[in-house]
């Protein structure tokens, strides 16, 4: 998002005598705040109808039409039209609105003042650094803060003048008493989407706990809505044949849980596949007639509401929420380590100066770090997922015998199984990601620039476009690396009840699920695993605005 389309106050000098901590300010440290008639130029921007009234509908589209940084949130905008609107008759007219923006320029000139330490006239990002952690006691990024930085520099000088800080803020809500707050805490917000279609607001973390908390909360709500199609793409992967769908009646299993003899559960499993697929290569060879197929995911559905109902199609959900938060901790927090160290090798005090091969890489050391720490549940959810469905074990008691039996059977070492095969796929899955990410976006900015014939960093990309592309980009990598996930699935829930095969190895897992099923195998489960991203973007944003709102982290206006 760049520096958005307004008026621009013009700069001269004076002297302001000092502020509210006895600062000097010297006629050649500061300009003077707007005039009149940039009140009454800024007006007519607004009143889009040029009726001498702006209405809230109004209002959203002028500033939608000057790319401003808050045009897609309408909260914020509901929120500055109300400080606009003092005599609340649901219109601003020009009186309300030189009313307001009086006591605007005189906030924002005196902010300026604060955050300018040496008094020069301009903030560079150490003033800007400053005021951000020791003013407003914020804990943002280094890449944060240079996001932010750069929003406001328009002019991309490596300062920002009173005019730039002036334009940018001037329209700005002053939430918390501060508009550079609001700003930043609504500008930087990103969604983190794994190679498993998860959705995690994560860069919220050094925000500040009530945002983590509302990122975390928007990520659990997410992967709770979006279970079932986690349930079905793990049923796909961990079943190796189409044909049938049910390997085993109830009475059955029923029976074979009465008996306690496990290996005789996954042996009987075993000979059920092995007669399943010898029955459809025969009847494939032997029927005249083609016979309608019905939808892997389909029969897979059917199945699993079969053997439980809709509780078929949570279990293991419980364990997916479970990690969200130690997983955005560890992921953002061992990337932020990772920056500094690199910044260190590369001999630069601001890690948002790191090259681009160093950054990839401290991304993917984050990735690394938080899967390995969050594996052995995943390991469990698998393994969980892929247990027999009428056992007479249900809920914690299932998954503490399971975990009991995954630890008699191979102790910690079982719950790495595929950890090296699971690791390798994030930095693909990264550069892809990213790669795609940044293409595409630059192309749309370019496109957008000569459209409206504006300056590329004057183009302001609107919040759904980005959160589309962010899903798309998400989405092409998880294409991508998908076989190497479904194969690191398979070798965590190999001998289990629905997948009794044993591997060596990821070579042995690779050849075996290629002798099966053939290369399409590698894919199995892909369309559930990607129908989930969009649903999983809205509702984790959805849910993080209203839980920003509900926690008070946005609710005062001053």
């Amino acid at each position: 998002m760049t520096q958005y389309s307004t008026i621009t106050s013009a700069s001269s000098y004076d002297t302001y005598g000092e502020d509210a901590d006895g600062k000097k300010i010297t006629d050649d440290c500061i300009v003077k705040p707007a005039k009149p008639n940039d009140y009454e130029s800024l007006f007519q921007k607004l009143d889009v109808k040029k009726s001498g009234e702006i209405t809230l509908h109004d209002f959203k589209m002028a500033l939608d039409k000057l790319n401003h940084p808050i045009s897609q949130k309408s909260e914020l905008i509901q929120t500055i039209f109300n400080a606009f609107d003092s005599n609340k008759d649901k219109v601003i007219d020009f009186n309300d609105f030189k009313t307001y923006l009086t006591k605007t320029d005189d906030q924002i000139l005196k902010g300026f003042i604060k955050i300018d330490q040496d008094n020069d006239g301009k903030l560079n990002k150490a003033d800007f650094i400053h005021y951000l952690k020791q003013t407003l006691n914020l804990k943002p990024t280094d890449y944060n803060i240079d996001l932010l930085f750069k929003q406001i520099d328009f002019k991309n000088d490596g300062y920002i003048t009173y005019d730039e800080f002036r334009d940018f803020l001037i329209l700005m809500p002053r939430l918390d008493g501060s508009r550079i707050k609001t700003a930043f805490s609504y500008i930087v917000e990103e969604l983190d989407i794994s190679s498993d279609g998860d959705v995690t607001l994560i860069n919220q973390f050094l925000n500040g706990i009530g945002f983590f908390l509302a990122g975390g909360l928007a990520g659990v709500i997410s992967r709770t809505c979006t279970a079932p199609f986690d349930r079905i793409k793990v049923f796909l992967i961990a079943r190796t044949d189409l044909s049938s769908t049910i390997l085993h009646s109830k009475a059955q299993i029923a029976e074979q849980v009465r008996n306690g003899v496990s290996t005789h559960i996954i042996e009987e499993a075993r000979k059920k596949i092995a007669a399943a697929e010898a029955a459809a290569k025969k009847a494939a060879s032997e029927s005249a007639a083609p016979k309608t197929i019905r939808s892997p995911i389909i029969q897979a559905a059917r199945t699993l509401w079969k053997q439980g109902g809709i509780r078929a199609f949570y279990v293991g959900n419980g364990l997916n929420v479970l990690k969200v938060f130690p997983e955005s901790a560890m992921k953002f927090g061992s990337f932020e380590i990772a920056k500094r160290f690199f910044a260190s090798i590369e001999g630069v005090e601001d890690t948002a100066k790191l090259s681009k091969p160093s950054t990839y890489f401290a991304g993917g050391i984050g990735g690394v770090v938080s899967q390995f720490f969050v594996y052995p549940i995943d390991t469990l959810k698998f393994r969980l997922q892929c247990s027999n469905l009428d056992s007479s074990l249900r809920g914690n008691a299932l998954l503490i015998q399971t975990a009991k039996n995954m630890y008699r059977d191979g102790g910690l070492r079982i719950f790495y199984r595929g950890i090296l095969v699971g690791t390798s796929g994030i930095f693909p899955y990264a550069a892809l990601d990213l790669g795609t990410f940044s293409t595409i976006k630059s192309w749309l900015i370019k496109r957008e620039s000569i459209s409206k014939g504006v300056r590329e960093d004057q183009v302001n990309l609107p919040n759904y476009m980005v959160l589309g592309l962010g899903a798309f980009s998400g989405s092409f990598g998880a294409t991508v690396v998908y076989p190497i996930n479904l194969l690191r699935t398979r070798l965590q829930a190999q001998g289990t009840y629905a997948h009794p095969y044993t591997y060596d190895g990821f070579g042995d897992v690779l050849k075996q699920t290629i002798a099966r099923e053939g290369y399409p195998g590698l894919f199995k489960g892909l369309v559930p695993n990607l129908a989930k991203v969009a649903p999983a973007v809205s509702i984790s944003y959805f849910v993080y605005e209203k839980l920003k709102v509900a926690f008070g982290l946005h609710n005062h206006v001053n």
